[in-house]
């Protein structure tokens, strides 16, 4: 099974790299940013998070596992104090130091982070780091939040801001599953898996 997801994720990987390449004049993406990592829930799904674990655990030290392994403890001592856990936001904990911890055997949620995504109706909705001077800020009229074409003439790019259609609901459908012949599993936000024999069930 993970074999399988692992050729899904070098298909996806593939087609990743050539969106974000595209888009490289409007990418600031950049190691110690960690915008994307911060105050999130991280949606995952359960292949996700054996993937990560697997990968995780058999590739960084004993203390890297220590850091994480407190990070976990503290983040789910403040959402048991948490009045509404299904809005519970928390920062990576895999994030050390700014940058990310097991970035190899990361989420896909977290591999398409950074781009601006085309929603099933149409709509193209930009990465938040954009209104934080990041991604996407130098072609974005700040009080609409919409593209400007004014902004996107100044640049002079020989290619446009353009949304992909790489929702999380989009990239974990059956479809995929069916293709690549695995199966993604229950969804839940990362912290989640977590919690005592989460991971049995």
């Amino acid at each position: 099974m993970l074999e399988n997801y692992q050729k899904y994720l070098d298909f996806l990987d593939e087609k990743l790299k050539k969106f974000f390449d595209s888009q490289r004049p409007y990418i600031q993406c950049h190691k110690g940013c960690s915008k994307c990592c911060r105050m999130a829930q991280f949606p995952t799904s359960r292949i996700e998070m054996i993937y990560l674990l697997n990968g995780f655990l058999n590739s960084t030290d004993e203390k890297t596992q220590d850091i994480v392994s407190q990070n976990i403890q503290n983040i789910l001592k403040v959402r048991d104090v948490a009045e509404n856990k299904k809005e519970f936001r928390y920062n990576c904990p895999f994030l050390i130091d700014d940058a990310c911890s097991a970035y190899q055997y990361r989420g896909i949620i977290c591999r398409t982070f950074g781009l601006m995504k085309q929603e099933e109706d149409g709509k193209i909705t930009v990465p938040f780091c954009c209104f934080e001077g990041m991604n996407y800020s130098s072609v974005i009229d700040a009080d609409t939040h919409k593209l400007s074409p004014e902004k996107v003439k100044t640049r002079e790019c020989l290619e446009e801001p353009l949304g992909f259609n790489v929702s999380y609901k989009y990239l974990t459908d059956k479809e995929f599953e069916e293709t690549f012949k695995f199966q993604f599993g229950e969804k839940k936000p990362l912290i989640e898996w977590f919690i005592k024999d989460s991971l049995k069930k």
